[in-house]
């Protein structure tokens, strides 16, 4: 077994102060076939953004990747870790690996994206229903002794399911744990994560992120307080690993900036709420709520198209597409949102990434 990879002091203190970590889609081209030009160009463009790492083999990057006959999941970590290898970020630049399955195809994943040069693991507990949480929590164990894990509350609306508390508290103290991504959607079960993380003894160790794509700006603002044995402990929202940040990204690394200098402030001025607002509207837009998240992926992949950055929308699943009324809603999100996009920056650079 690989002896485990450790982030560098460095890596890991941008990753507790907080990146914006663009969950990275899978281009391909009119036949499905991966394009591998456009494919290199989406990670030039989140290096050029000033995101701090990408996120690889996950849900925006399709989990078909893995299937047999398709075959991509070496080649998309690979030409992802090639491009940051090449333009050697001087910022700290984490390089994220999905990884999820039962424990031995798990372990597989976490060696392959080891060897590759990655430097955490995002640990899906996905497709694992009938799996008990103490069976999850040795899995955990396993893979963390491979690669730093980045441990990842799905929503159920998507595969994910509900977890305990205790679970929680359990899977902060496995050494190797070094983030959370908490997107269960839903505020209650957010929460328990925080107070879970609070509880435990390796609070000050553990970075979180939002993956609540529903709740970005609310989730990055908030301080979150539990009284634990008589002492009270804070605890922040840091960054963002989700896919809505794989578009407009630019922007959206403004953004993290603005919320850092505005967590300095006495008070938080409250038009950060209707900023809030804005930012979920788009990610209705982008993700497709309104027909149970069919259209996510291709959401995506149609912002990037209208950027030149994708050649279409299409996915490895012919099922999956953009709904009937999506294409609308971007165009809504254009009109009633210009502030929000980055356009114009990536106008200015696509002839460089796509070369």
């Amino acid at each position: 077994m690989t002896q485990r990879r450790e982030l560098s002091a460095e890596k890991l203190q941008a990753l507790r102060e907080g990146l914006v970590i663009p969950a990275h889609p899978l281009a391909l081209n009119s036949s499905r076939q991966l394009d591998e030009r456009r494919q290199r160009a989406l990670t030039r463009y989140y290096l050029a953004s000033g995101a701090g790492g990408v996120a690889v083999g996950v849900h925006t990057t399709q989990f078909e990747i893995r299937d047999k006959e398709v075959g991509l999941l070496e080649p998309v970590l690979r030409m992802a870790a090639e491009e940051v290898d090449r333009a050697q970020p001087t910022r700290p630049f984490l390089k994220v690996a999905g990884v999820c399955g039962p424990t031995e195809q798990a372990l597989a994943e976490a060696e392959l994206a080891a060897l590759l040069g990655y430097d955490a693991g995002l640990l899906s507990m996905g497709g694992l229903k009938d799996w008990s949480e103490e069976e999850l929590l040795r899995r955990t164990e396993a893979v963390a002794a491979v690669i730093p894990v980045i441990g990842f509350y799905l929503q159920p609306s998507v595969g994910g399911r509900i977890f305990s508390f205790d679970f929680w508290r359990k899977f902060a103290e496995i050494p190797g744990i070094v983030a959370i991504k908490i997107a269960p959607f839903n505020r209650y079960q957010t929460i328990d994560v925080i107070r879970a993380v609070c509880y435990s003894s390796r609070r000050d160790e553990i970075a979180l992120y939002t993956g609540n794509d529903d709740n970005i700006v609310n989730d990055l603002l908030s301080v979150y307080r539990f009284q634990v044995d008589g002492a009270t402990v804070e605890k922040r929202i840091v960054g963002g690993l989700l896919g809505h940040w794989a578009v407009w990204t630019q922007k959206a690394v403004e953004l993290l900036e603005e919320i850092k200098r505005a967590r300095t402030e006495s008070s938080i001025d409250a038009t950060w709420l209707t900023r809030n607002i804005e930012v979920t509207d788009t990610n209705a837009a982008f993700f497709d709520p309104a027909h149970a998240f069919a259209g996510c992926i291709a959401g995506i992949h149609e912002v990037l198209r209208r950027q030149g950055l994708l050649e279409g929308t299409w996915c490895l699943n012919p099922e999956e597409t953009m709904s009937p009324g999506q294409p609308e809603e971007i165009d809504r999100m254009y009109r009633d949102y210009p502030h929000l996009h980055d356009d114009a920056f990536v106008r200015a650079h696509l002839a460089e990434w796509l070369r």
